[in-house]
C-alpha cells in the first residue's frame, strides 16, 4: 500500500485498532479507526504516513496490550512499547524489523511465557531486558510450532516452550539434554541468554545443544546460522541477549529419554564440606544431573546446604543407593531418596509455581540475580553473602547454588569465570508484600560488585541496577570487541533489544 492509498481514517490514533502505518513526522503509529467511527479529514499528515509491509499477523496498539508487554516477570521495570506484533509467520518478524530499521524504531522479542491464559503470560526477564520502550514488542507466542522431531533433533519456532517440546519429545522417546528448572519458558528466550539447568555439568547451557538457528538481524534479513555457516552470527546470537539478531527458529540436539529418575537429597551444615563434596560429585560424574540450594536451618539460626542429585534409569534397573552416597560428608540421617518418572522430575517445579501463584506471590516484584563464581573464591563470596542475606530476602523463594565445569560452556557470548570449575549463585527471591525492593536492588548491586572483585560474571537475566558501559566491557573482557563488532554488523541502527542496556 502506498502513502496515497492509505485510508484517511488511518491518522486516528487511540482505540483498540490495528496499526496500518507510521507517521514519519510525528514518529507515532497510525491505526485504523473502529468501524463506525468518523473519518479524520485529509491533511498534510497523510503524506507523512509510511504504510506497513503486508503481514500474515497483526500489529496492534491498544492500551491493554501495550500495558501487558510493558512489564515482565520481575515487576520492577515498566517500559511499554508503542505497538505489539502478533506474528503470523517468521516472515512477519523479518518484514517488521526491516521497517523498524528504516524508521529507527526499537524492537524486542518477548517470550510471553507461563502456563495461564493470555492475560497471565509475561516475559520472564526480571529487569526489563525484553522490553522495547517506545518501540515494538514481538509476541513470540505467534511462533509456537514444533516443526519436526526425528533422529535426535528437534526443529522448533522460537515461541515453543520447553514444556511443550519436552512432552512432544518424550512421546517419541527423546528429551532435550539441558533443561531449565521451570519449563514454561520460550526456546527463543532462553537461547538468547544461555539457558541453564541441572544438566549444565555434562551438557553445558541450552545454547550448547543448538545445531543451527534462523535469525532475523537488525536489518530485517532472515539468515540461517550454524557452526559451519554464518558462524559470526551464530556465535553472536546464542547467549547474546538479542543484540545482534532475533532467534525465530532453532534446531536442537535431543538424547534418548530414560524412563525413571532417582532423586537424592543430601544435606550439609558445613559450607566447606558442601563445596568439597559437590565439586567431587561433579568431577566424578556420579549423577546424571545435579543442582543445589541454600535455605535456613530448622532452628532459624543459620543456613543449610543441599545437593540434589539425579540418576536416570530404565525399567527395574535402579541405581545402587549406597554407592551413590559412599565417601560423602553429608548428614546421613537427613539423606532422602525419591523415585519418580523422568517426566515427573522434569516438571517438578510446576507444583511450587502453582503454590506461589495461589498465594499471590508470583505477581509480586522479584529482584532475581544470577552470578557465576570461580571455584577458588566461591567460599569467600558465599560466607559474605549468607552473612548479608536474611530470610526476608528470600521470602518464599530459594537460593540455588551448585558447581559446573566451565569448559562445557562453548558459546562465546556466555562469559564464564576463568577457571575450570565455576559455581552458579542464583538468588530466586519471592518477597512477601511490603518488602523493600529498592533495598533488595542495592543488595544485588553489592553482591554483584563483590562477585566481580572475586573474578565472577553475571547472567543476563538478573536485576542489577546501574550497570555502566564500562562494566559491560569488563564483563565481556577479551570478547568485548567481538560483541561490539557483531552489534555494528548485524544491527547497524542499534534497534534490537534495548532493554539489555549492553551497548547503550
Amino acid at each position: 500500500m502506498s502513502k496515497s492509498a492509505l485510508p484517511r481514517r488511518s491518522v486516528i490514533v487511540g482505540a483498540a485498532a490495528t496499526v496500518i502505518g507510521w507517521n514519519t513526522v510525528g514518529r507515532s503509529w497510525a491505526v485504523e479507526a473502529p468501524a463506525g467511527a468518523p473519518e479524520a479529514p485529509a491533511d498534510a499528515a497523510d503524506d507523512a504516513l509510511a504504510a506497513l509491509p503486508p503481514l500474515d499477523g497483526t500489529l496492534v496498539a491498544d492500551a491493554e496490550t501495550l500495558a501487558r508487554f510493558g512489564g515482565d516477570f520481575g515487576h520492577l521495570v515498566t517500559a511499554a512499547p508503542r505497538a505489539v506484533l502478533h506474528p503470523g509467520s517468521v516472515n512477519d518478524v523479518a518484514a517488521l524489523t526491516a521497517f523498524a530499521r528504516r524508521h529507527r524504531i526499537p524492537v524486542a522479542m518477548n517470550g510471553q511465557s507461563g502456563t495461564g491464559g493470555p492475560a497471565e503470560l509475561e516475559s520472564h526477564s526480571s529487569y526489563g531486558q525484553a522490553t522495547a520502550r517506545g518501540g515494538v514488542a514481538i509476541d513470540s507466542r505467534g511462533l509456537n510450532r514444533i516443526l519436526r522431531i526425528a533422529h535426535g533433533r528437534a526443529v522448533v519456532e522460537a515461541g515453543v516452550t520447553w514444556a511443550q517440546l519436552t512432552d512432544t519429545a518424550l512421546a517419541q522417546g527423546w528429551l532435550p539434554p539441558s533443561l531449565t528448572d521451570y519449563l514454561h519458558l520460550s526456546v527463543g528466550g532462553t537461547l538468547a541468554v544461555g539457558g541453564i539447568g541441572g544438566g549444565v555439568q555434562r551438557h553445558g547451557f541450552q545454547v550448547d545443544t543448538v545445531e543451527s538457528v534462523d535469525v532475523v538481524t537488525g536489518t530485517g534479513e532472515l539468515v540461517t546460522a550454524s557452526a559451519s555457516a554464518n558462524r559470526e552470527l551464530f556465535d553472536a546470537v546464542l547467549g547474546g541477549g538479542g543484540q545482534a539478531g532475533l532467534i525465530v527458529r532453532a534446531t536442537l540436539r535431543l538424547e534418548p529419554a530414560r524412563e525413571r529418575a532417582l532423586v537424592l537429597s543430601l544435606f550439609y551444615d558445613d559450607l566447606a564440606d558442601y563445596l568439597a563434596d559437590h565439586e567431587k560429585l561433579m568431577l566424578e560424574r556420579r549423577f546424571d544431573l545435579h543442582v543445589g540450594d541454600v535455605a535456613r536451618n530448622a532452628a532459624g539460626t543459620g543456613w543449610k546446604y543441599k545437593v540434589e542429585g539425579v540418576v536416570h534409569y530404565d525399567g527395574t534397573a535402579a541405581p545402587d543407593r549406597e554407592a551413590l552416597v559412599r565417601g560423602l560428608r553429608c548428614l546421613p540421617a537427613e539423606t532422602t531418596f525419591l523415585d519418580q518418572t523422568a517426566r515427573e522430575y522434569a516438571f517438578r517445579v510446576d507444583a511450587f509455581a502453582g503454590y506461589l501463584q495461589a498465594a499471590g506471590l508470583w505477581s509480586q516484584p522479584k529482584p532475581w540475580m544470577s552470578l557465576f563464581l570461580p571455584a577458588s573464591t566461591t567460599e569467600a563470596f558465599m560466607r559474605e553473602a549468607v552473612a548479608l542475606l536474611t530470610p526476608e530476602d528470600l521470602g518464599a523463594g530459594l537460593l540455588l547454588f551448585y558447581p559446573f565445569r566451565t569448559d562445557v560452556i562453548t558459546r562465546p557470548m556466555t562469559v564464564m569465570p576463568d577457571e575450570l570449575v565455576g559455581f552458579h549463585f542464583d538468588l530466586l527471591s519471592f518477597p512477601f508484600p511490603g518488602a523493600d525492593h529498592a533495598a533488595a536492588l542495592r543488595r544485588n548491586r553489592r553482591l554483584y560488585d563483590l562477585a566481580v572483585s572475586l573474578g565472577g560474571k553475571r547472567y543476563l537475566i538478573g536485576a542489577i541496577p546501574d550497570v555502566t558501559r564500562a562494566e559491560w566491557r569488563r564483563h565481556y573482557g577479551a570478547r568485548w570487541g567481538r560483541a561490539v563488532a557483531a552489534k555494528h554488523r548485524f544491527d547497524p541502527a542499534g534497534i534490537l533489544t534495548p532493554g539489555q542496556g549492553i551497548h547503550s
